[in-house]
């Protein structure tokens, strides 16, 4: 995942705002009519999805970041859950299609959110909060080195390599 400025150019947050769209969408069948307390349910889990990843982005640590991305997955599996309840019970039976065609991207959320939290765990930054000028200069320093050392690294085993700027990403 490259650097974001923004949460809503986050893949995964955009992901779950469709998600949620979809969802809107589903329950306003009538199966649903004496539902109100799943509709609500589904409806919150799912924006839950998009809200935890817009709120960790936003407090500028690793940490707290970490722990909203689980949260939306916490999130997403309700929603996997409720989708995978709904699709064996008789009432939903007619929305069987419409609901396995949601499961896939919930799944695929949570995937992403899984990668992300391995790569922010495997970081060595603490987050914007924690940025002072000369960590980022240091930071900024590391990641040209190692993007360096990488192309070293191909160019070495023979693979063709552009040399130019150093990617600031």
């Amino acid at each position: 995942m490259g650097t974001y400025k923004r949460f809503e150019d986050l893949p995964a947050w955009k992901d779950a705002a469709r998600l949620y769209v979809s969802i809107e969408d589903l329950v306003k069948d009538n199966a649903f009519k004496n539902h109100g307390d799943m509709r609500d349910q589904l409806l919150r889990a799912t924006l839950s999805i998009s809200n935890n990843i817009a709120e960790g982005f936003e407090r500028g640590s690793t940490n707290d970041l970490i722990r909203f991305i689980y949260y939306a997955r916490g999130s997403a599996g309700e929603v996997r859950s409720m989708l995978q309840v709904m699709s064996g019970s008789q009432r939903f039976s007619h929305l069987k299609s419409q609901i396995s065609d949601l499961k896939s991207p919930a799944e695929s959320i949570s995937r992403q959110l899984r990668g992300w939290v391995d790569q922010l765990q495997n970081s060595d930054i603490a987050g914007q909060r924690h940025l002072n000028d000369a960590s980022r200069k240091s930071y900024d320093q590391r990641k040209s080195a190692d993007a360096f050392n990488e192309l070293l690294e191909r160019a070495r085993k023979g693979e063709k390599v552009e040399w130019g700027p150093m990617p600031d990403d």
